[in-house]
């Protein structure tokens, strides 16, 4: 973790009121203490744009109109794509409650062609291009505002936009695992992300 500990004691008004913002939200029902870990315990310590990133990812999260499976499919490439241990690792387990296999899950870790169900696969295949080629080509396109429709599909890129934010948050802070939190890259260590 590049980040010194900080405690909620140690914020100021500014910073507590992205922290109370974050764990008042949809974020926080049932789970204290959400707002100081993960990409939130570094989003706390920048309070202007901290409060505009988690308002955006309250919206992107808890307020589109995507299936809850096709949206952890998008966030999930997105993690495997970045690497982002504490990203993939949380948003694995949202997935699966979603209804996601937990064999396409593995499939996409490994790196492997992951068999996607149905518009999972669409979401997926959204998504790599995207990451992968930076666009998404027409065919692939046509056929996403066909299935998920255009305010759908806006909803979509913005969830890729938003997981990488907080990929390369999480990555760029070395934001470490949560206690109980299974590792999907253990392969990689912190140092040969260094050289």
């Amino acid at each position: 973790m590049r980040l010194a500990p900080i405690e909620r004691d140690d914020l100021n008004d500014e910073q507590r009121t992205v922290l109370e913002a974050i764990e008042r939200g949809p974020r926080g029902k049932g789970r204290p203490g959400i707002g100081m870990i993960g990409p939130f315990g570094a989003w706390v310590r920048a309070p202007s744009v901290g409060q505009a990133i988690q308002g955006a990812g309250a919206a992107i999260r808890f307020n589109t109109s995507l299936a809850p499976n096709v949206q952890e499919v998008a966030i999930c490439t997105v993690g495997v794509h970045h690497r982002s241990h504490f990203e993939f690792s949380a948003h694995r387990a949202l997935a699966i409650k979603a209804g996601v296999s937990e064999q396409a899950l593995d499939q996409l870790t490994a790196g492997e062609h992951p068999d996607f169900s149905g518009d999972e696969q669409l979401s997926h295949s959204i998504a790599s291009q995207m990451l992968n080629q930076h666009r998404i080509l027409d065919d692939t396109y046509a056929h996403g505002l066909e299935v998920f429709g255009e305010t759908a599909l806006i909803e979509l890129v913005a969830t890729v936009g938003y997981y990488c934010l907080i990929s390369l948050t999480l990555n760029a802070f070395e934001i470490p695992l949560e206690p109980g939190m299974r590792d999907p890259f253990p392969e990689t260590n912190d140092q040969s992300l260094r050289n």
